[in-house]
């Protein structure tokens, strides 16, 4: 029987040719419980996201006004205008994080680190699993909505940029990613893990993306919990050079 991840990468696209492309660019609309809870409302709700496929780089644009845009790399995120001057940066953006939980308000370079490594890691899956360092269980299949769902534990190799080290991908008989559970370090110990579901699966230059994404906490027996929707993302016009 074929590995679960490999099973994965193949319902995604072909691995070949992700490797010979560099970047990736999204339209995306953003929305969620989040944003107000950090001070942050407003600040990406209709933006251009843009990464590179094998290097920890995100953008986004407009962040925060007409003439701005996010960088994100994990040793230095920056608000910057569209022709590179540096309005703000902050090195080592991780540690400004230390101490916080769910309610802590956020900055914009806050958000610049979390929206920059959140996207990257969720536009990369599940390709960014053939790095080195990565490690890999299958655990018990999970019952949800009358589907049956395998289930791939997933410990992320160190110095990668990600929500925690461990974390758990569910997936379709298809092959296709439909919920991802994390619990992510920039929240401290404060709440429930989170429930990442993702669906309107489109083919997109030969490679298959969800179109709609929503975060939720999570209850005792790892159920969602319908509200809040802590993050909603829609995806579109994506394009791979």
């Amino acid at each position: 029987m074929s590995d679960l991840k490999d099973i994965v990468i193949a319902a995604h696209g072909d691995l070949d040719r992700w490797r010979s492309l560099s970047r990736l660019t999204a339209r995306v609309v953003n929305g969620g419980a989040l944003w107000d809870i950090k001070g942050q409302d407003g600040v990406l709700t209709h933006y251009t996201a843009s990464i590179e496929l094998h290097r920890q780089f995100a953008s986004h644009s407009p962040f925060g006004g007409e003439g701005l845009r996010s960088s994100f790399t994990p040793d230095r995120v920056a608000v910057e205008t569209v022709g590179g001057g540096v309005v703000a940066e902050r090195l080592d953006p991780l540690d400004a994080f230390e101490g916080h939980t769910l309610q802590t308000p956020w900055d914009r370079l806050h958000t610049a680190y979390f929206t920059g490594y959140a996207m990257w890691n969720y536009l990369t899956q599940p390709f960014l699993f053939t790095l080195p360092g990565f490690r890999f269980e299958e655990l018990s299949p999970w019952h949800e909505d009358g589907e049956t769902w395998r289930r791939l534990r997933v410990t992320f190799p160190d110095g990668l940029a990600t929500h925690t080290r461990t974390q758990t991908y569910y997936v379709d008989a298809d092959g296709l990613i439909r919920r991802h559970d994390y619990h992510p370090d920039v929240f401290g110990e404060d709440g429930r893990d989170s429930a990442h579901y993702s669906w309107g699966h489109r083919t997109f230059d030969g490679f298959v993306f969800p179109t709609r994404r929503s975060v939720h906490l999570t209850d005792e027996q790892g159920g969602k919990l319908p509200e809040p929707v802590v993050v909603a993302i829609e995806l579109d016009d994506i394009t791979l050079y």
